[in-house]
């Protein structure tokens, strides 16, 4: 069984590059998991601006859901954010 991505040629992706892509991301309700984040988006788009983290916390309010609207360039940086945010301690889900 092959495991590795399927590899989608540019032509034929929806998504046209350079633009700003909205990841979502969810984590516990802390500062600290904002913060955290904000920081990664930073690492990826310098200016980012922490006042357009787009905010929804769980029902219960032990979670927080984020939307960080990233300016990427490629399909290699969109997948980098990614596999950065999906390997941070502090984040539960990315979709």
């Amino acid at each position: 069984m092959n495991t590795t991505p399927r590899e989608i040629p540019p032509e034929q992706s929806l998504i046209e590059y350079p633009c700003r892509f909205p990841i979502k991301v969810m984590g516990a309700h802390t500062e600290e998991f904002v913060s955290a984040m904000v920081f990664v988006a930073r690492s990826f788009e310098p200016e980012f601006d922490h006042g357009t983290v787009e905010r929804r916390p769980s029902k219960a309010g032990n979670y927080i859901g984020l939307t960080l609207t990233i300016y990427v360039t490629d399909r290699e940086q969109l997948d980098e954010i990614y596999r950065t945010l999906t390997s941070h301690p502090l984040v539960k889900y990315t979709l």
